[in-house]
């Protein structure tokens, strides 16, 4: 059983109000607070606890700070950072839903959140830049991110993401030149994490073809996003509005835009964006219901995974077919970004100031260093006065 530790769980929740800017800026923050002022693990081990999450589906680093918490102390501490870590965010988001909800009806004549759509594919452009420079180490993986892309984009159905990401870490496993090394002696394996992870998929889509209820596809749809999605918050945007918005129609690619350019302004993990989506996906029926079911569905594989992985991860680390799969994973995944970008900038207005918005956001984020909450902010506003 493992301990509380309280200050710990402190230190969660001053980086889970300070944490903007993304997965990558997350590690950042956790690298200064945790590992180099308070020194509860070396720098090392850090990298090391990343790449493991980085290997598993789910939000990299929400499994990365709950995968520190398993190590400083078990099962119950590593829950207990998880929850401390993503509540904030969800709550705001889903306080978010009810405040867009309220001023569309009240004030949709005046357009508030006009200027914030363009500002939110800004992101989107400025994520798949960064996290393009990450992913194409080669001539091989550069190829892999441009023709995952189209392929991405052409072709919108759910089904194939998870199939690029396969095809991608299969490709990548031939072509590396790595050697599998001698595994430790095994620990024990804690199954129970592993079969309760199958035993809630299967019974979420079993539910969904028995019941067809609202509220059971949604979480369906939510527990598999976070079952598959390699690369983190800014990997489930695409996929999320391909289901979401084009095959479903639960949002419009206003409110889903808008939903996306709010959660930048938010601390923490971009994964509770399916706390907005999911109150606004079961408006008509139970927002609240829809808030909570986003955000448990969403952040439940991966936590389920973690619990698994992490006991065996010195054994399984040594095993290099898993490192040699992730550079073509990363950059199918990397892929996936650069085709939301095709889609998402396929919804704005055909204006110039449209674009212009979309070109000075990736200005902004880039060279200017400008906060991702002042543009957020700065957008609103702008649709207020104007």
């Amino acid at each position: 059983m493992g301990t509380i530790n309280t200050g710990f769980l402190k230190d969660i929740m001053l980086l889970s109000f300070s944490a903007f800017g993304g997965p990558s800026a997350h590690i950042a923050l956790a690298l200064e607070h945790l590992v180099r002022r308070k020194k509860y693990l070396t720098e090392d081990e850090l990298v090391e606890l990343m790449a493991l999450c980085s290997m598993l589906p789910g939000p990299t680093s929400t499994q990365t700070i709950t995968s520190i918490g398993y190590k400083l102390g078990g099962p119950q501490l590593a829950l207990l950072t998880l929850m401390t870590w993503v509540l904030p965010a969800v709550i705001g988001m889903s306080v978010l839903s009810y405040i867009y909800l309220w001023f569309t009806q009240q004030y949709a004549h005046l357009d508030v959140f006009r200027y914030l759509l363009p500002v939110a594919v800004g992101f989107v452009v400025y994520a798949a830049y960064k996290i393009g420079k990450k992913v194409v180490k080669n001539q091989f993986t550069g190829i892999l991110f441009i023709v995952s892309g189209i392929i991405a984009a052409l072709v919108r159905t759910p089904w194939i993401f998870p199939v690029l990401l396969i095809v991608g870490g299969v490709l990548s496993n031939f072509i590396s030149k790595s050697e599998v090394k001698s595994a430790v002696q095994r620990p024990k394996i804690r199954w129970v994490y592993l079969l309760l992870f199958f035993a809630i998929f299967a019974s979420a889509i079993l539910l969904v073809q028995v019941t067809n209820h609202p509220a059971a596809v949604l979480f369906e749809s939510f527990y598999r996003f976070g079952s598959l999605i390699f690369g983190g918050g800014q990997v489930l945007i695409p996929i999320m509005q391909t289901e979401l918005v084009d095959a479903k129609a639960y949002l419009t690619n206003e409110s889903f835009l808008t939903g996306y350019g709010l959660v930048q302004a938010m601390p923490g993990p971009v994964f509770s964006f399916s706390a907005f989506a999911g109150g606004l996906a079961l408006r008509d029926t139970s927002q609240l219901l829809g808030c909570l079911l986003g955000a448990i569905a969403i952040f439940l594989p991966g936590t389920l995974l973690i619990f698994f992985v992490y006991p065996v991860w010195e054994w399984l680390k040594q095993y290099a077919v898993i490192q040699r799969a992730m550079p073509g994973v990363n950059a199918a995944a990397g892929g996936l970004i650069l085709a939301a970008v095709y889609v998402l900038g396929g919804s704005l207005e055909a204006e110039w100031w449209s674009y212009a918005l979309v070109a000075l956001t990736f200005i902004a984020l880039e060279y200017l260093k400008i906060s991702g909450i002042l543009l957020v902010v700065s957008a609103i506003l702008l649709g207020v006065i104007i």
